[in-house]
């Protein structure tokens, strides 16, 4: 089971050190800090880190336990970069240990979500030597595959 919007929240207030424990949270601080979760992870979709978040339905109020749906490899990333999202509105200081370790989650994220798009090979490369086009009943160049049903941003279907 992964992390909620409260577990996200609760933590990053832990890393600017403001921890639950200490500080009793006013129900507008925990709806203003997962209006910022949400439009960081929106922020993160559009740069191709797409982790499938589940993103508010309503601006105004957001669901705080419900299970986020992200990957355990995201959890560091998004804990440290909420934090230094949410830090200034506080009026407090992010320390250096923090922005690194955001700054080297953030860089995972972004290898992980790095990976070359397929591609075809075109219909005019040649087979090349060995391939001689009387035995098989085809020309000297490379016959295309049919072209995979496009899912639009996301990449191709896979069945």
């Amino acid at each position: 089971m992964g992390y909620t919007r409260r577990q996200f929240i609760a933590s990053a207030f832990e890393e600017i050190g403001m921890a639950d424990y200490v500080f009793d949270l006013q129900p507008e601080q925990l709806q203003g800090a997962a209006r910022r979760l949400d439009s960081m992870l929106l922020d993160w979709n559009a740069r191709g880190i797409r982790l499938g978040p589940n993103i508010s339905a309503t601006v105004d109020v957001a669901d705080l336990d419900t299970d986020m749906g992200l990957p355990d490899t995201a959890n560091e990333a998004v804990i440290c970069n909420l934090a230094m999202k949410i830090a200034p509105s506080y009026g407090k200081q992010v320390q250096a240990g923090t922005i690194m370790s955001a700054k080297n989650a953030l860089n995972t994220l972004y290898a992980i979500a790095a990976a070359p798009p397929r591609m075809r090979l075109p219909a005019t490369m040649p087979q090349g030597a060995g391939n001689k086009p009387w035995a098989w009943g085809y020309g000297p160049f490379i016959v295309p595959e049919a072209a995979p049903i496009d899912a639009g941003n996301e990449g191709e279907l896979e069945f």
